[in-house]
């Protein structure tokens, strides 16, 4: 079936572009005026109608998505006028896009959970189970009230995962900047002038004069062999599950970070098996799931060996005990659970902690990188100052006497 980039106005006037599959075009003006829309103009097109057209998607909107189907539901709203209203008052292109097909597939028959399958890249598989968990249970409005809560933490999350990464490399970088600028534009300068004083000059000078002719002479290796790096690593990880493996195992343990890391991989880890679980999933479902969205091929690997023991009779908390990488707090909640029958909010309780932990370490971290990079800088200026102008206080007491 062919595809066609339309154009068309809305109940209250407003052009909505997106995307739809027709025979021709007057089953897209069927399609159309079944949804409330009026066809403008169009075009057709090739590819899956999966895609989303005119930007980008972003948490808020899926926040936003979230939050008024689980207003229009209990309001008692039907849930395509629900979704209509949402798309004509959407100011995002892509968002109305997105709604628009999800609309188009709702009128034809498919379920909500079925037509956010078709858009992997906005509803992952933990939204799209819990959807359709919600769906089979009829608790569809808090299900959604409860997503709308994790994509908010999420957001955070990554916010948290991008300032613990990116200051660092801001600061270090700025550092970097500042020592290039020395040693390639202002050290030059100044040993020209005390190369004319035909002194003989001390060992820290000597050194800084050859660190700085040596960056001059050979700043394109010096600059181009960690971009290259860069550009195997990267390279690598994407056509080797091997090399990815090692990266993520790397990531694990590296100093400083690793607990950190470990800490956030909890903390997604706890909050998808708690809403799943919660929402009448199994634990072997749950787990399936957990461990394509950890975001870490090592920890993945480890909850599908405990999957393993799970499904042939052991049970949850020993399963995780013999995997020698979850600590103690979520062993411990994990056997609280099983025994009290409240695993999913056992499992809250862990991904409060770690998250709490998250932010601490973060602040922690920038607090102690601050005054290491501030010491750093002072030290390369101490070094350059002492040695460009102690020989030229040595030629000044030399002249006074």
């Amino acid at each position: 079936m062919p595809g066609y980039w339309y154009k068309a106005m809305n109940p209250v006037g407003r052009l909505v572009t997106s995307r739809m599959d027709a025979s021709n075009v007057d089953d897209l003006e069927r399609r159309l005026a079944k949804i409330q829309l009026d066809l403008v103009n169009f075009k057709e097109v090739e590819g899956h109608s999966g895609k989303i057209h005119g930007g980008k998607i972003a948490r808020q909107d899926v926040i936003t998505f979230c939050f008024h189907l689980e207003q229009v539901m209990g309001a008692g709203v039907p849930l395509i006028e629900g979704l209509g209203d949402l798309r004509d008052s959407s100011d995002n292109p892509a968002m109305q896009s997105l709604l628009a097909s999800i609309i188009e597939d709702i009128d034809t028959g498919s379920q909500l959970s079925e037509s956010m399958h078709r858009f992997p890249k906005i509803f992952d598989e933990v939204f799209t189970a819990l959807i359709k968990a919600g769906e089979q249970t009829g608790n569809l409005q808090e299900i959604l009230a409860n997503l709308a809560e994790t994509v908010k933490w999420q957001d955070e999350l990554a916010t948290k995962t991008k300032k613990l990464m990116m200051y660092p490399i801001f600061v270090f970088t700025i550092v970097m900047g500042v020592f290039f600028f020395m040693m390639t534009f202002l050290v030059p300068q100044l040993v020209t002038f005390i190369k004319m004083m035909g002194m003989e000059l001390p060992l820290h000078t000597r050194m800084l004069i050859e660190t700085s002719h040596f960056i001059v002479q050979r700043w394109p290796l010096i600059l181009g062999i960690p971009m290259l790096l860069v550009f195997l690593v990267v390279s690598l990880l994407r056509v080797s599950p091997m090399a990815e493996y090692a990266f993520d195992w790397i990531k694990l343990r590296i100093f400083i970070f690793g607990p950190i890391v470990q800490k956030i991989i909890m903390a997604r880890f706890a909050n998808v098996f708690a809403m799943m679980y919660g929402a009448g999933i199994t634990v072997l479902e749950c787990l399936v799931i957990s461990e394509k969205v950890v975001g870490n091929k090592v920890v993945g690997r480890v909850v599908a060996e405990a999957r393993d023991r799970i499904s042939h009779g052991e049970t949850i908390s020993e399963s995780f005990k013999k995997t020698m990488i979850f600590p103690p707090l979520v062993l411990r909640m994990l056997r609280v659970g099983e025994t009290t029958g409240a695993l999913d909010k056992s499992l809250v309780n862990v991904r409060y902690f770690y998250d709490r932990e998250v932010k601490d370490s973060v602040e922690k971290l920038q607090g102690m990188i601050e005054p290491v990079l501030t010491l750093f800088l002072g030290g390369l200026m101490a070094w350059v100052i002492l040695s460009v102008l102690g020989p030229i206080y040595e030629i000044m007491n030399k002249v006074g006497r």
